[in-house]
């Protein structure tokens, strides 16, 4: 087999970004094999290929990304975005539509420095870019239009568009990577017909009916996540207002669809709340949801929506997979406090907790060893920086930056890593899973420990409220409660009514 490849991490700050080479790292400090200055930068989906914008957004460069080397250059006045597909072939871009330029969206081939494509496109929105999708593989290619997806020669695209597949109101499209086998649509409501996902299968050859539709009432956008292997769908439908009252920031609910039409509907979820995240295994066989008010709680779910284990509840937000499928991370990002949790997923255990507070985005390195953390501008001006962990959830590095507005790890191969049962086997043998936790306890073993009731939520009582009772025994003389102690005023008062009471009395018996 050979040697596993060396990590690297793209880094970028004002002047443009920089290659750092690890971990790990010599020294303790990173080294730096490219430097470029760049406005944006992003990888190829395989890794292979960098691109970079510079000179105020109109230039566009490609690197080769194993040796640096500049391969492409492309002059793009008014450029708006850019992206290249996942094996790094081509370059899409979308400029300003120009009185002089009747085609604004552009597909090129890099190796050539050629445009096979052109079209004119009124707007881009970010939830529908790139406008053409690509398979993991490159064998499929599709483009969604007004009331259809055009479909092309992935390989030639100077043939035009191939078929379409007519879809009336489709608001949105997500083709499936591996392999690009369906093709799943959006379609919103519309005058009272509720909203709805179709998938359909691609192919001129292929019929044109859906083989799998789900429909829903209070719906206004949604997510789609294709599994690997393209066999399950897993949607979030979104809803802007949420009729009981219990969100501002509106409802959503999971649903499940399958390609051969063995499943249908809900995600059984058991608490109520919103859809938090969720993500499938790198297998495609599992997925894991976190949900529900906070403390929200996480669930693993087989392919065939059973739920297998439940992983506790706590302050979390977002769930990343190692590339190996091993190790899970549950997180608490955004407006919550940082807390992350590292999970044996073989063993169903807790291996260990920490934090990271503000951080703006996360993800797993290529070899499923390390997780890093950072805080960018500009969703954060102050406290940029790098962290990266160990499987544990220990630190291994941390960098600080006066700005910092990207952190990635160079995408790799999964296959070209070699597995880590060893440290399964090390977490089996040498770890004391219930030693190293501070954070929530799994639900399995809530049940080992007496926990004591929660004290029950007092009525709010607003400051000037809080010495109404006294205010009232003085005027009225009427009695706070036992434990209560009577002013001296209150009581003269209370003394004299009493009296006036009695003379009055005795005056009526005279009577």
């Amino acid at each position: 087999m050979d040697p596993s490849p060396p990590l690297n991490i793209l880094v970028r700050e004002p002047q443009g970004f920089s290659l750092w080479t690890g971990p790990p790292f010599s020294n303790g400090e990173p080294r730096v094999n490219l430097q470029v200055p760049c406005s944006s930068s992003k990888f190829s989906e395989d890794g292979s290929r960098l691109l970079a914008i510079k000179d105020n957004s109109s230039v566009v460069s490609i690197y080769e990304s194993q040796n640096g080397r500049e391969i492409a250059s492309f002059q793009v006045p008014g450029l708006l975005a850019a992206s290249l597909s996942p094996r790094g072939t081509y370059l899409q871009t979308f400029q300003k539509a120009l009185p002089s330029q009747e085609k604004n969206l552009i597909l090129w081939e890099i190796d050539n420095s050629t445009t096979v494509y052109q079209q004119f496109q009124k707007t881009m929105a970010k939830n529908n870019w790139p406008s053409i999708q690509f398979s993991s593989d490159e064998a499929t290619a599709c483009r969604m239009a007004t009331n259809e997806i055009q479909f092309f020669d992935a390989k030639d695209f100077t043939k035009g568009v191939l078929y379409k597949l007519r879809i009336p109101g489709i608001a949105s499209v997500e083709l499936s990577k591996t392999p690009g086998s369906h093709v799943a649509a959006f379609v919103s409501e519309s005058k009272g017909i509720p909203a709805s996902v179709q998938i359909f299968v691609c192919g001129k050859d292929n019929p044109l009916q859906p083989v799998a539709r789900r429909s829903f009432f209070r719906c206004s956008t949604v997510q789609l996540h294709w599994n690997f292997g393209s066999t399950g769908l897993l949607i979030v439908a979104q809803s802007d207002v949420d009729k009981s009252n219990q969100s501002y920031y509106g409802e959503s609910k999971l649903n499940y669809l399958t390609t051969d039409g063995s499943h249908e509907g809900l995600v059984p979820l058991r608490k109520d709340g919103p859809v938090h995240d969720v993500q499938w295994s790198p297998s495609g066989a599992q997925f894991v949801v976190v949900y529900g008010f906070m403390p929200a709680r996480i669930t693993l779910f087989d392919k065939k929506c059973n739920p297998v284990f439940e992983l506790g509840s706590g302050p979390y937000n977002t769930v990343r997979w190692n590339p190996k499928g091993t190790f899970l991370c549950l997180a608490g990002f955004g407006n919550l406090p940082g807390d992350m949790a590292f999970w044996v997923c073989s063993e169903k255990r807790l291996l260990g907790t920490t934090k990271s507070e503000c951080s703006v985005t996360s993800e797993w390195s290529p070899d499923g060893r390390y997780f890093m953390t950072a805080t960018t501008a500009p969703r954060l001006q102050i406290d940029n920086g790098i962290k990266i962990f160990h499987l544990d959830g220990s630190l291994y590095f941390k960098k600080m930056f006066e700005k910092l507005y990207q952190a990635d790890w160079k995408p790799e191969a999964v296959e070209r890593f070699g597995d880590i049962d060893e440290l399964v086997k090390f977490v089996k043998t040498n770890l004391k899973i219930d030693d190293i936790s501070k954070g929530p306890k799994p639900l399995s073993q809530s049940n080992t420990k007496v926990s004591t009731p929660a004290p029950k939520p007092t009525a709010y009582r607003p400051p000037h409220a809080k010495n109404a009772a006294a205010v009232q025994a003085e005027l009225f003389g009427g009695g706070g409660g036992p434990s209560e102690e009577m002013s001296k005023n209150a009581l003269r008062n209370k003394k004299r009514r009493e009296k006036q009471r009695e003379k009055k009395a005795a005056a009526d018996n005279g009577n």
